[in-house]
């Protein structure tokens, strides 16, 4: 089954619309208020980037997307988990929330929960005798 298809097609669509959501706020906040708080902005903007891989290679669904699309997963929930867990214990590090920051508070916790449903959907579809040809 291909990543972008059935029901990948949801997962594809909310890992576009935070793309679109933390890049422009990464991008609002870079260049308005850069000094304020450079870390979380740049962790942000690093969050849209991920965002943006990780839709691209589900929605794609090859071969080397899937691999990409497991590592670009993989890092995204590895920064929920080290950001959030980081912004929690050291509020004062973060003057201001980055996409990550309480596991994803600021978002409704869907960019914890983004990453394992990534994670699932492509362990699902990539089974053995579910693939389909590169």
């Amino acid at each position: 089954m291909r990543t972008g298809g059935g029901p990948g097609r949801l997962l594809v669509a909310v890992y576009g619309v935070f793309a679109l959501a933390a890049g422009a706020r990464a991008a609002v906040q870079i260049a308005t208020r850069f000094d304020e708080a450079p870390v979380a902005y740049l962790l942000s903007a690093l969050a849209a980037a991920v965002y943006v891989l990780a839709t691209v290679a589900l929605a794609l669904g090859g071969r080397a997307s899937r691999r990409i699309a497991v590592a670009a997963c993989s890092v995204e929930l590895a920064g929920v988990l080290v950001i959030g867990t980081f912004s929690l214990a050291d509020a004062e590090a973060f003057p201001d929330e980055t996409v990550w920051s309480g596991y994803g508070r600021g978002y409704g916790f869907v960019p914890l929960v983004l990453p394992v449903a990534g994670l699932v959907w492509l362990w699902r579809t990539g089974r053995k005798g579910t693939r389909t040809p590169a």
